[in-house]
């Protein structure tokens, strides 16, 4: 069932790729649908939460910690499309590094962390040292900037393609998803 899924997803992004493939390789325009893909869903799931499970309304912790229902929407929709986001690029994007399956997750989350730290830290820059420029830009600046770097850390870092896989000597995808399931 996940390697008819995972077949369905690459066929349909590789059918779209086709006029675009002298402009574009394939492992970068799959990188971008199965990222864009996943942003469109997180706007869509956050919108959900906020305003039908939420009802726009803070949430209410223990020790008198209170969530804002925007803060609290963007955590939900984080435990829904970071794990969606990883299975993209691991089983889509990057089928053929050979990483060990919860290594590749290990580094992945540690990205994550780090790009979700930099974009705070380069928004509150441009909220602070440069308030002329306006929020819409510096936030576009800010997406395409970790949108560069998060694929760059993926492909050289998070599922680095050892020796090993070359063309010719990749996994075969029954074992891929054998060790995805361990």
């Amino acid at each position: 069932m996940f390697l008819f899924i995972r077949d369905i997803i690459v066929t349909i992004i590789d059918f779209v790729h086709k006029p675009f493939r002298k402009l574009i390789p394939a492992q970068t325009f799959r990188y971008l649908a199965c990222g864009g893909g996943n942003t469109l869903l997180s706007m869509g799931l956050f919108a959900l939460i906020y305003n039908y499970v939420l009802h726009g309304k803070d949430v209410h912790l223990p020790f008198d910690f209170i969530l804002t229902s925007r803060v609290a929407a963007l955590y939900l929709t984080f435990c829904f499309v970071f794990p969606i986001g990883f299975m993209l690029s691991s089983y889509v994007v990057f089928p053929e590094s050979q990483i060990h399956t919860r290594v590749q997750f290990f580094r992945y989350s540690l990205a994550t962390a780090t790009f979700i730290f930099m974009a705070y830290v380069l928004t509150k820059f441009f909220a602070y040292e440069l308030p002329k420029v306006r929020a819409e830009v510096s936030n576009v600046f800010v997406n395409m900037l970790t949108a560069v770097l998060s694929y760059l850390s993926q492909r050289f870092f998070t599922f680095k393609i050892t020796k090993e896989a070359t063309p010719g000597n990749e996994i075969p995808q029954e074992d891929i998803v054998k060790d995805a399931v361990r």
